[in-house]
């Protein structure tokens, strides 16, 4: 708890997910940083948005304008009875509502000096050229980090100024490296070798490091960082260790990250190379004058930037007018990232441009006629801005679309918030549906943007589907949006069945649940529609787009199964705090949760002896509790330890198979007046009086007054005690005690039989808010380190350890809503029904680098098969020509687990089953009759020569 106490001023409760990204530092320097944004269009209020959501100190948003009808295509804060009105004022009271921690104040007078000079940061957003000029060299002649963002139609671009003397303190979001060391050699230099690890972290050539824990040469320990030279991957060479002690065992050497002072050279706002070569586009046709005159302007800059691509000059031109929500939503959200890398020094700074388009969103040449100039003239419409680009039929479309969208948490209420702005579904016959089975939580509130304060402080928090689709329809009134609350899986397949999925136009993902995402990727090629899937993982995010017949599916994750450890490592040979958090929160179920249900063999057998044992010294005062616990230390922490040394003796555990990857033998603890010692006492005392329903004080001075006359025996080691060294032999151990409990021993009595005499059961569920002060997770935090102490590994802080043992993602809003443009990007190429591969794009970013990458989706690895035999009113198995259109040779037909056709059949078989009706001879095979509003039959197939590791898409036949 010592890191949650000296960080009280951080609301773990609002910023847990963010907390895990940024760290404590980082969000306490945020909180000393006043933010000004200029400019209150689609891209400012994207960006002063995700920095609200952040906290920072204090935002103060900055726009001399009003607004207009073409804003509400991005901003999506504005409502048409809002035309008119300053953008400020308005924005204001919508952007003061998302975190009551962070100040919002509008301004609508000129930008001086003597205002600027208030601010840390400055984002300016589609200001003139003058404007950015004036306002960026003053902030750079007076330390003020500078920011610009940019956005026309489908191109839009950054610029960052933090002036030459910014401080990096952690460029980069991976944690530290560190390792168990093997062995350090007496030398110049000394030589470090470091114990194989299951996941190898690799230390970086001239990086710093430091030791601690070194047993033998503990010169090293606690000293100043030292530079490293990676000699490979075991070895490491440091200093000189010539007149230091030998090495004896033990220790771990970490890589820490050093503070950078990061420079930028002060460079004209105009000096940029912008990218020269485009695909052909087929282009729109208004504001001609326009593109000939800013032709001629880029002709002349020509002479010191690469080679002129004059049709994309004219395309800038002509889309110039527009402004795309999601556009904004990209640039925005990059902004935003970089104020949070301006106010808080975590992260590398974008070094100093940054440009992105999206002109492959524009009609394919090949399949569309070209947009005219009343295609795309101003309507006195909401969707004006995106009308400038894509025209009024486009628009028409889109309000048409049917979308499902899984998931209204953080990336599902990006998404509704951007289809909302591009009026997806807001016309005649349009529909999204958006399921949702989950609450609203106060952690989500930093970054579901969509959801309020006032939504958790009922009693029942409402689901978050119906307040989602509730504030879309408010952003815009004329969206077709429909809350669901339901599990999207096997169990609702009844409800989102084939007249669902076959109403449909795509599916939208927006889950954290890598098996729930296999599932709708499945549904999705079963029923042929297009998958918009998008992730993220702290400053780290992935869009990918799946179109039936033109990419690749959506495949199954390489491993999907939680990561589960060896039961030896766990419990004789752990090598990392993983290991040890697994084996503190085993710990916390046997002695204080109700089911054994996960347990078996001997390791039941074990906790019931536990909790056995804990009923006959039913405590009857807090005293009676501290006693309990003290005597579990003793237990966990040195007897256990004690007696594997005496079983193997620390040559022996050095060489035995399952402890090779360690390199150093376990050492007992010695009870001492220590905080992580204490620490341990205090929480299993609490807990152990739970379970027991004892109304205690938890009196720590008192604690420590039983502790200081409790007298505890010495420890002796059991003879002829068997520790198995692998799972294997833990097993075969586990089954012959399972025999011998049934062969005269003494019968235990069952768990549920003990917890009925009046033990209350305790749960851990971290991941879902787990109350911090009910000592739950205060015994996991430390058991986890006191058992790392044991065994010389790196100890773990208290949010890093509810983070590993709660499987919690970190999650930052800008990524968020960074990946949910993207989606929208590709969503418009959908709709245009884009048939050229190379139009649509996988994007992966990494905001904290900053890095943005984005390539073309794999084709299909096998030509997918659609069965011509559909729709016929009676569909045969002899009607399968698609197959030999493909050069396929049908060999074996299966319906589920059922083979319908074998060709290796006999002729007569083989010719009474093709006469048959499909749905009669699946009535046949399978015992149950195809149900009558059954809209289409999904067959597997097996073919001629193909490969034996390869999987070839069903085949559909859909039904009259």
């Amino acid at each position: 708890m010592n890191a949650l106490e000296s960080h009280l001023e951080i609301d773990e409760g609002l910023y847990s997910r963010q907390i895990y990204v940024l760290g404590y530092d980082a969000m306490q320097r945020m909180t000393g940083s006043s933010v000004l944004v200029s400019g209150m269009k689609g891209v400012g209020v994207e960006t002063a948005k995700n920095i609200i959501l952040a906290g920072v100190k204090s935002v103060t948003v900055h726009d001399q304008g009003d607004a207009q009808w073409s804003d509400l295509s991005s901003q999506f804060f504005l409502s048409e009875g809002d035309v008119g009105q300053n953008r400020a004022v308005v924005s204001q009271r919508h952007l003061a509502e998302l975190n009551s921690y962070v100040p919002v104040v509008a301004y609508t007078e000129e930008l001086s000096e003597k205002f600027l000079s208030a601010f840390q940061v400055v984002v300016l957003t589609n200001s003139s050229l003058e404007e950015q000029l004036r306002i960026s060299d003053f902030c750079h002649a007076n330390n003020i980090c500078f920011i610009l963002a940019d956005t026309k139609g489908l191109a839009g671009q950054l610029f960052c100024d933090f002036g030459e003397h910014f401080v990096v303190y952690d460029p980069s979001e991976a944690e530290p490296v560190s390792a168990t060391i093997q062995h350090i050699t007496q030398g110049c230099p000394g030589v470090v070798t470091i114990a194989c690890e299951e996941k190898q972290e690799h230390f970086e050539n001239g990086g710093m490091v430091t030791f601690s824990r070194v047993e033998g040469m503990t010169e090293l320990n606690n000293s100043e960082p030292q530079p490293v030279c990676v000699l490979g991957p075991y070895h490491l060479e440091i200093g000189d260790t010539t007149t230091f002690s030998p090495y004896h065992r033990g220790g771990t050497i970490t890589q820490v990250k050093m503070p950078q002072t990061h420079s930028y050279v002060s460079t004209s706002l105009l000096s940029r190379d912008y990218y020269s070569t485009f695909p052909q586009l087929m282009l729109p046709l208004p504001l001609q004058v326009d593109a000939d005159r800013l032709l001629e302007l880029a002709q002349d800059l020509a002479g010191w930037q690469a080679p002129l691509d004059e049709e994309l000059v004219r395309a800038f031109a002509a889309v110039s007018a527009g402004d795309l929500s999601p556009i904004n939503a990209v640039i925005g959200a990059m902004a935003a990232q970089e104020v949070l890398k301006a106010a808080s020094g975590k992260f590398t700074p974008l070094d100093q441009w940054f440009y992105f388009d999206a002109w492959e969103c524009l009609p394919e040449q090949e399949h569309s006629v070209p947009l005219s100039e009343q295609d795309c003239a101003p309507r006195g419409s909401r969707y004006d801005g995106q009308i400038a680009v894509f025209g009024a039929d486009f628009q028409e479309r889109l309000g048409q679309q049917k979308y499902f969208v899984v998931g209204a948490g953080a990336i599902g209420c990006e998404l509704l918030k951007n289809f909302g702005m591009i009026g997806l579904a807001a016309g005649k016959g349009g529909r999204i549906t958006v399921t949702d089975m989950d609450t609203i939580e106060r952690s989500n509130l930093n970054r579901q943007f969509l959801f309020r304060p006032q939504d958790v402080l009922g009693l029942r928090p409402p689901l978050k589907s119906e307040v989602a689709a509730a504030a879309v329809r408010h952003m815009n009134p004329y969206t077709n949006v429909t809350a669901h609350q339901d599990c999207l899986g096997p169990d609702t397949e009844q409800l989102y069945g084939d007249n669902f999925f076959l109403g449909l136009d795509g599916v939208a993902t927006a889950l954290d649940n890598p098996q729930a995402r296999v599932y709708v990727g499945e549904r999705c090629v079963q029923y042929l529609k297009p998958l918009l899937d998008s992730g993220t993982e702290g400053t780290k995010g992935h869009v990918q787009v799946f179109v039936p017949f033109l990419t690749e599916s959506y495949g199954h994750a390489m491993d999907l199964a939680e990561k589960t450890y060896p039961l030896c490592t766990l419990r004789h040979f752990p090598t990392a705090i993983q290991h040890t958090l697994q084996w503190a929160r085993d710990q916390f179920e046997g002695l204080f949760k109700k089911s054994a249900e996960n347990v078996s063999g001997g390791e039941a057998l074990e906790k019931l002896e536990l909790v056995h044992s804990s009923l006959q010294e039913k405590p009857l005062s807090w005293g009676e509790c501290v006693a309990w616990a003290r005597r579990l230390w003793e237990q966990l922490f040195r007897n256990d330890i004690q007696q594997l040394l005496y079983n193997f003796p620390p040559d022996h555990v050095r060489h035995s198979p399952s402890y090779r990857k360690s390199g150093s033998s376990p050492s007992p603890l010695f009870p001492l007046p220590l905080d992580t010692h204490m620490a341990f006492i205090l929480a299993a005392s609490r807990l152990f009086a739970q379970t027991h329903r004892l109304q205690v004080s938890g009196d720590e001075v008192a604690a420590r007054q039983v502790l200081l006359v409790l007298c505890l025996p010495p420890f002796q080691p059991c003879q002829g005690l068997h520790i198995p060294t692998t799972d294997q032999e833990l097993k075969e151990t586990s089954d012959t005690v399972g025999k011998e409990s049934t062969m005269g021993h003494r019968p235990l009595p069952s768990l549920s039989a003990l917890l009925g005499t009046g033990l209350t059961p305790l749960s851990l569920c971290p991941s879902k808010g787990d109350d911090n002060s009910n000592f739950h997770l205060n015994f996991i935090v430390a058991a986890s380190n006191l058992r790392a102490e044991n065994y010389g590994i790196p100890t773990a802080d208290w949010l890093q350890s509810k983070r590993i043992v709660g499987r919690i993602v970190p999650a930052i809003a800008t990524t968020t809503a960074a990946v949910a443009g993207l989606v929208c990007l590709e969503l418009y190429k959908l709709v245009w029904g884009h048939k050229d591969l190379g139009s649509y794009r996988q994007s992966f970013l990494r905001l904290a680098e900053p890095m943005f990458i984005c390539i073309q989706p794999c084709s299909p690895s096998k030509q997918q098969v659609r069965a011509c035999m559909a729709p016929k009113p009676r569909p045969s198995l002899g009607d399968h020509q698609g197959l030999s259109e493909h050069g396929l040779a049908l060999r074996m037909l299966l319906y589920r687990e059922a083979v319908l056709y074998a060709a290796f059949w006999s002729s007569e078989k083989l010719k009474e089953q093709l006469a048959n009706r499909l749905t009669e001879l699946v009535h046949c095979i399978t015992g149950k009759a195809v149900p009558k509003d059954c809209r289409f039959l999904e067959f597997q197939i097996v073919c001629e020569g193909e490969e034996e590791d390869s999987t070839p898409p069903p085949v559909h036949v859909q039904l009259h």
